[in-house]
């Protein structure tokens, strides 16, 4: 499950039109970040972004996939984010469209969050 760099750096130009992003390797994979918000992942080297009740259609009518992986105890564990379509690649104004609703998705997931206070 391990990212190479070259896919990396594939990802990064791929969605350059959006604006820049940071990578960052987890879990055998990688992160795709904006302003420090997660909103893409890559997993075998496959690209995926990040669904809600918003932008999950866009991912449905193109018979996307969500990001699967089995969880200790073999259960299945089914993640907010959804392979991108293969056009895409091909498409960087909406490639950066798509990666624009994920990254709106992440945002509203995150304002959704209990804040943390903070110790004094």
């Amino acid at each position: 499950m391990a990212v190479s760099q070259e896919y990396l750096d594939f990802i990064k130009e791929a969605l350059e039109a959006f604006g820049p992003v940071d990578t960052r390797r987890m879990f055998g994979g990688a992160g795709i970040f904006r302003d420090k918000l997660m909103f893409g992942l890559i997993a075998n080297e496959q690209l995926y972004l990040k669904t809600d009740d918003e932008n999950r259609p866009d991912f449905e009518a193109e018979d996307c996939p969500p990001f699967v992986y089995e969880a200790k105890g073999g259960k299945r564990t089914v993640m907010s984010y959804s392979l991108v379509p293969e056009r895409l690649y091909d498409e960087p104004e909406e490639m950066a469209a798509w990666a624009q609703k994920a990254y709106g998705a992440a945002l509203r997931g995150d304002a959704a969050k209990p804040k943390r206070k903070k110790k004094t």
